[in-house]
């Protein structure tokens, strides 16, 4: 049986937080606000005229452009065989076992905070969800698939390239699949994030390896569902069979806007300034306010606390007009957190800081 969807509980606190006469401000889901690069709506333009159906795998300008990211910002040495465009990260994560051919009998092991559809992922295929502090903990019997996620959603904590290394380890020693979520990896603010496809992380090997990357966050393409996964070969190859039967192929005119994304670093870095603003007046505003940041070293969001059950700091912010998601969405053990996603607009981000006091 599957979660209730976690959103639809937040909307009655919604509906107070909107009725706040200056209006809401909104840092609960996350979503991006900021205008798309201009380079990539011309290419996504200049696509647009593709009436035939464009492949699974993509064109090879399209996994050279990947395999060239890959290279320059993670330190990993892929081929364009080793790389797979996505219809954005998020179905990947919920189909990714069933595509596997996990079932029941099998563990799909991830983070104790983490994204709910790692867990709706294993229930979709009848595989059993397991939570993780430690992958020591874990009976390399039973798991099949081992989820890392950093940058963390929802704390922001990075994993050390000492901790990826010892989990590339054990998912090698007991023949696991290693699976690393690193849609933040560009939103590194007091840590740099690491990828566990560079190098010196997986022993220049990518056997028993895939890495998840999205354009979502770096580049304002929610819209788009532009990603991709890479690492090893022989498992992408595995699910381009599996997902050419699915017809779950990235639309022409997106393959070509992930090119020029992917080309372009330069509102790569002017989107982390507008985010790295709006996270530090949030961050002293919350602090000043009473709250404790904890980890919340990169990423979107803002993993704080008021030392109390979230539903009531949910509520009590939601009557000064600001919408955050509660921490025990992520998992029992947030359930005296919330994550407040710094995605907002600047205007909205000063009414909040106004709100709380700074």
């Amino acid at each position: 049986m599957l979660p209730v969807f976690p959103w639809d509980k937040l909307e009655p606190y919604k509906a107070t937080a909107l009725a706040h006469p200056d209006g809401l401000c909104d840092f609960s889901v996350g979503t991006p606000v900021d205008p798309v690069p201009e380079l990539v709506q011309r290419a996504l333009a200049a696509s647009a005229d593709t009436p035939g159906y464009p492949t699974v795998w993509g064109p090879l300008a399209l996994r050279e452009a990947i395999a060239d990211w890959l290279r320059r910002r993670c330190g990993a040495e892929l081929g364009p065989e080793a790389v797979l465009p996505t219809v954005g990260s998020k179905e990947l994560v919920a189909w990714l076992p069933g595509q596997l051919g996990l079932g029941p009998g099998d563990q799909v092991a991830y983070p104790r905070l983490a994204y709910p559809t790692y867990e709706v992922g294993a229930r979709l295929c009848g595989a059993e969800p397991v939570e993780y502090d430690d992958v020591a903990e874990l009976d390399p019997a039973r798991v099949r698939l081992l989820w890392l996620n950093s940058p963390s959603n929802p704390t922001g904590r990075v994993l050390s390239a000492d901790e990826l290394r010892r989990a590339v380890a054990w998912a090698r020693e007991h023949r696991v699949l290693l699976v690393s979520d690193e849609c933040y990896l560009e939103l590194g603010w007091e840590a740099e994030p690491v990828s566990v496809l560079r190098a010196d992380v997986c022993g220049g090997s990518t056997e028993g390896v895939l890495a998840v990357q999205s354009l979502s966050k770096r580049s304002n393409l929610a819209g788009y569902r532009a990603s991709f996964v890479a690492g090893d070969p022989v498992v992408v190859r595995e699910l381009l069979e599996i997902r050419k039967h699915g017809g779950m192929i990235v639309p022409a005119p997106v393959q070509a806007a992930t090119i020029a994304a992917l080309g372009d670093d330069v509102h790569v870095a002017e989107q982390r300034a507008r985010y790295a603003a709006r996270r530090a007046a949030l961050r002293a505003a919350l602090t000043e306010h009473g709250f404790r940041i904890e980890h919340s070293e990169a990423s979107l969001y803002l993993w704080a606390t008021r030392d109390e059950p979230c539903w009531d700091t949910v509520a009590y912010l939601a009557e000064l007009g600001i919408l955050v998601a509660p921490g025990d969405f992520y998992g029992p053990s947030g359930d005296r957190f919330v994550r407040v996603a710094f995605t907002a607009t600047d205007e909205r981000v000063a009414a909040a800081v106004k709100r709380l006091g700074g």
